[in-house]
């Protein structure tokens, strides 16, 4: 099938200002469309920009922790890397689905998703991808600031009584830990307030940086515990034979589950790719290759603190806290606080900037709509969210249900329905005679697919009898996204 755009699609634009890349034609709708939403003049981002994103988005405590546990499932290690190497694939092959539509237009996300679900409709996805990422937002941020309290306390050893919450503490944080998530949130925002070239230049350096100072702490703690000490089978292993076979499913749903988020609302860097190719070439070399690799270095540095310290650790920033240097303390913590700011940047910041801005685009900008996100993410105490898995567990994963379904409309709309060709004029306007309008700005259809495909993986999530299927709830609700949609707008 050959991708193209409408005739109409070709921009004859009259920009809203001459520095501007947006091409905004004077019939679009201001309704539905700003600076940020509006299809992009140019597309810089090559290969390797993709790349480092993919590097900022793997490269964070929750990834480092993610990746190591599935080591301690019981599974033997060449098991463990099967199910990793199958599940990013899974993620690779429909990053590259959802990328194309958004890479073909230069819109993103949420400005895409009003081919399906209507030019008005498409606030329905937009609003529920940027509040599961405001929950992430505020956990991500708490993780990089436990990183700057592992360095405060180990230049300021007297601060200790204010990190600790019942001394000095305020809605479930303590004095040092509201410092620091503070000085994580700034900066976070800091960088975000200079747009989507600082962004990319942030992680063209970012994720490289992290793997270095990763291989060094990796190649210390294998010289200091010796390679025959180092059990690369963590917690042993409990499967055999075709008995690990449900367990390395489970792993691989756990894999793609994790990318979820990302995955979904990765039309919003596709956009800028200079090529499709070249998007695909960044996933190839940012998903298979730099997953597999940096799991494998991660698991030998966890695996090695056992021999080291005398204990498993899993969590990267209780490692550095261990170790008794001063100049290895430092250039960890620093390290895993640019990490998960790389993570909540790409993977938190950016999506609810577009997706709230899609709300009300005259009245919110693109970092006004990433800093409602933020400001959103302080009155969620994430560390009270963090420390009750139970609720993180319910939260995330009911919200996350929708994740599928959308994904599935999506990818439907765009492959069967639309068949590759998008009238990217039609998105951005309000006349009822437009391609997207369907009934008042809304697709029925869309919404009637939506509710039983997010429906059945809910239930999987709440009802205890169905617990068993909760870890593919992205895969349950996805195929059934996909297949009503389809039959839906089957034509006779």
């Amino acid at each position: 099938m050959t991708t193209a755009i409408s005739a109409t699609a070709v921009p004859a634009a009259a920009e809203a200002h001459p520095e501007s890349n947006a091409l905004i034609k004077p019939g679009y709708d201001p309704r539905l469309t700003n600076e940020d939403l509006a299809p992009l003049k140019k597309q810089t981002w090559g290969q390797y920009n993709i790349f480092a994103f993919w590097m900022s988005d793997v490269h964070s405590v929750g990834g480092y922790i993610t990746a190591g546990s599935l080591f301690a499932l019981g599974l033997s290690s060449w098991q463990v890397l099967v199910s990793l190497l199958v599940g990013i694939v899974i993620v690779q092959f429909f990053c590259n689905l959802v990328a194309k539509p958004s890479q073909v237009t230069g819109a993103p996300y949420p400005v895409v998703c009003r081919a399906s679900f209507g030019v008005l409709g498409a606030n329905i996805p937009a609003i529920i991808r940027g509040l599961i990422a405001v929950a992430w937002y505020g956990i991500q941020t708490y993780l990089a600031s436990s990183a700057f309290m592992v360095l405060a306390l180990h230049f300021y050893p007297n601060l200790a009584p204010y990190a600790d919450v019942a001394q000095h503490g305020f809605v479930g944080l303590s004095t040092l830990g509201w410092v620091a998530f503070m000085v994580m949130w700034v900066l976070q925002a800091f960088v975000f307030w200079h747009g989507m070239e600082a962004i990319r230049k942030f992680i063209d350096w970012a994720g490289p940086g992290v793997y270095v100072v990763m291989a060094v702490l990796c190649g210390w703690l294998v010289w200091k515990a010796g390679w025959n000490n180092i059990d690369l089978n963590l917690g042993g292993i409990k499967f055999q034979g075709w008995d690990a076979l449900p367990v390395m499913l489970s792993a691989i749903a756990l894999v793609v589950s994790y990318f979820s988020g990302p995955m979904l609302n990765f039309g919003d860097f596709s956009r800028y790719g200079k090529s499709f190719e070249a998007v695909k070439k960044g996933n190839f070399w940012g998903l298979p290759i730099n997953f597999v690799f940096f799991s494998l270095l991660t698991v030998i540095t966890t695996a090695a603190t056992l021999p080291v310290f005398g204990e498993l650790i899993t969590d990267p920033v209780h490692t550095v806290g261990k170790i008794d240097s001063t100049t290895a303390v430092v250039l960890g913590a620093l390290t895993f606080m640019i990490a998960t700011v790389g993570i909540n940047i790409v993977a938190n910041f950016v999506s609810p900037a577009f997706d709230f801005s899609n709300v009300a685009p005259q009245h919110i900008s693109w970092r006004t709509g990433g800093m409602i996100a933020a400001v959103g993410s302080i009155f969620l105490t994430p560390w009270n969210l963090y420390n009750n898995p139970e609720v993180i567990h319910y939260t995330l994963d009911v919200l996350g249900s929708f994740i599928g379904p959308l994904f599935g409309i999506l990818i439907a709309d765009y492959y069967l329905v639309q068949r590759q060709q998008i009238d990217v004029d039609a998105l951005y306007t309000m006349s009822e005679r437009g391609r997207y309008w369907y009934a008042k700005g809304y697709n029925p259809k869309a919404i009637i697919a939506m509710v039983p495909a997010a429906l059945i993986p809910i239930l999987c999530v709440i009802v205890p009898a169905w617990r068993g299927a909760a870890n593919y709830a992205w895969f349950i609700g996805m195929a059934l996204g996909f297949v009503i949609y389809a039959a839906i707008n089957r034509k006779p």
